[in-house]
């Protein structure tokens, strides 16, 4: 199977529209995972340090046979070095033994602590040095991100956020796309809350032959974004790779966007994070 399409970054790399999401897999599981991810087609993989599988991650990528730019590895660093990120990232690259990161994310704003931005400037410091390709975040509220941006100037390039039809996050996506954010989407299958035996995703899965999932990812590749689905079933990681064959009608991805519960439905950021 073909790797999947890439997306421009706002800093002049590329990353591929499907990640193999790595939670809650341990470093086994996960480094079996993404050997057979690797071979189906995958060339991104989303870890991070709080997901404790960066070994496994890192065990993968050389075990791969791959050249290693032609992988691109999407690490978080967690509250705990929002002072002092150059260390948060010292320490994922020990663990998944490489040089360079290709996407680097704050895992959560953790506005209690009030260190967000002084780490958001300390990701752009990394990216100058070359130790991370591509700097974004992850979990940030329009707040957050016209914070980071007025304070230095400069945008993340991505911002994950779990979406899906059941949680659109209209404001958020209608934010990035004002300032080149890319827009990547975690849980992208749902949190276990019945969106793939819904109605109207198990109906348009049949009306083009394809299954639920797959209906969830293209919803949401179709209109620019990354996901990043998690399994560590190789004939479930290829169909999940395997939806770039069709469309979706206008109709149909509206009648997708409707199933949205809202934002309240949403972990809130400002009170949660690691």
């Amino acid at each position: 199977m073909s790797p999947a399409p890439t997306l421009s970054l706002l800093g002049g790399t590329s990353v591929p529209q499907v990640a193999l999401g790595t939670w809650p897999m341990g470093d086994e599981e996960v480094e079996r995972a993404c050997l057979t991810a690797f071979e189906a087609g995958y060339r991104h993989v989303d870890t991070a340090e709080n997901y404790e599988n960066e070994v496994g991650v890192g065990r993968a990528v050389r075990a791969s046979g791959l050249p290693r730019e032609e992988l691109f590895v999407t690490t978080k660093i967690n509250r705990q070095w929002h002072a002092a990120p150059a260390d948060g990232l010292a320490g994922n690259l020990r663990r998944l033994g490489l040089e360079h990161v290709d996407l680097l994310l704050l895992h959560w704003p953790n506005p209690a602590q009030d260190l967000y931005v002084r780490a958001w400037e300390g990701l752009v410091e990394l990216r100058e040095r070359g130790l991370a390709r591509a700097v974004g975040v992850s979990n940030f509220k329009p707040a957050h991100l016209d914070r980071v941006i007025a304070a230095t100037g400069v945008t993340p390039e991505v911002n994950q956020v779990e979406l899906h039809p059941f949680l659109t996050r209209d404001a958020v996506r209608a934010y990035h796309a004002e300032h080149g954010i890319v827009t990547e989407g975690w849980s992208p299958l749902g949190r276990d809350n019945g969106l793939l035996d819904h109605p109207v995703v198990v109906a348009t899965g049949a009306a083009h032959d394809v299954t639920p999932a797959q209906v969830l990812l293209r919803w949401q590749t179709q209109q620019g974004y990354v996901v990043a689905p998690n399994s560590a079933d190789p004939r479930r990681q290829a169909q999940n790779l395997d939806v770039f064959g069709f469309d979706l009608s206008g109709d149909e991805l509206e009648a997708l966007h409707a199933l949205d519960t809202g934002e309240a439905h949403a972990v809130d950021s400002d009170t949660f994070g690691h």
